[in-house]
């Protein structure tokens, strides 16, 4: 019998910040089996399923919170990076690091 928590979240509700924070936890055999058919059946991670649980037991961000912070992206006058912008700082960066870390060891 599966318990069911909430509805699968909105693939964008994790995807407006990176996820960096690792947790782990000790589960039973059966707590196991549980959260892993239960996320076989949403299509979604077992770790999706227990950010979803966390959310609905501790609160999560209401939607008007959401817009709110939306809202003030669209309000800010700032120049907006491309990807592919942004991936090409992101490379040169690393270059540069690398770069400085084969200075070292040649020295």
């Amino acid at each position: 019998m599966t318990i069911p928590l909430l509805k699968a979240p909105p693939s964008h509700v994790y995807g407006l910040h990176m996820l960096n924070e690792r947790l782990q936890i000790l589960v039973t055999p059966l707590q196991r089996q549980r959260l892993e058919r239960e996320a076989r059946e949403r299509g979604v991670s077992v770790g999706s399923l227990v950010r979803e649980a966390i959310d609905a037991r501790f609160g999560g961000y209401s939607v008007e919170e959401r817009l709110e912070v939306l809202e003030r992206f669209r309000r800010m006058r700032a120049k907006y990076l491309s990807i592919e912008e942004m991936d090409r700082i992101v490379e040169e960066e690393r270059n540069k690091d690398a770069d400085a870390m084969l200075r070292q060891v040649r020295r």
